[in-house]
């Protein structure tokens, strides 16, 4: 599972419809209806909210967002829009960990949009999350 903190916008098609499937699992395990990947490091910046659910919710509407932005058809009625929007911190290190991440993904799977993302100076994040200084996150699996 991988939640990712760069903007959606970033990934190739793949990657866009992975990142829709995983994070719905992790809204499952949020709202207690599974019982596998309660504890996946992926999930410790949302279960740090006061209402996690409404985290993840905010998050997949991004998503969801970004792909009905390429003509996909995701069902939007897998999230609960009646959230009340939050700002996550994610540190600068993490943020260069993810992208150099996903362009090793994109060399290999669409290298037009490896070309497109290695020529960027400036990397934008999902907008709930809000850039700090510091090393990669701790919960970040290396």
């Amino acid at each position: 599972m991988r939640i990712w903190s760069v903007h959606p916008k970033y990934l190739d098609t793949k990657g866009l419809v992975a990142l829709w499937r995983e994070t719905l699992l992790a809204q499952y395990v949020l709202d207690g209806r599974t019982k596998g990947y309660k504890n996946h490091p992926q999930l410790i910046r949302f279960k740090a909210l006061e209402f996690p659910s409404e985290g993840i919710n905010q998050y997949l509407t991004e998503v969801y967002l970004e792909a009905e932005k390429r003509g996909y058809k995701f069902d939007r009625n897998k999230i609960n829009w009646e959230f009340t929007p939050v700002q996550i911190h994610v540190t600068k290190g993490q943020i260069i960990y993810e992208m150099e991440h996903l362009l090793k993904k994109l060399q290999v799977r669409d290298l037009k949009k490896y070309e497109e993302m290695n020529q960027l100076n400036t990397i934008e994040t999902h907008p709930m999350f809000t850039q700090i200084d510091g090393e990669i996150e701790a919960w970040e699996i290396v």
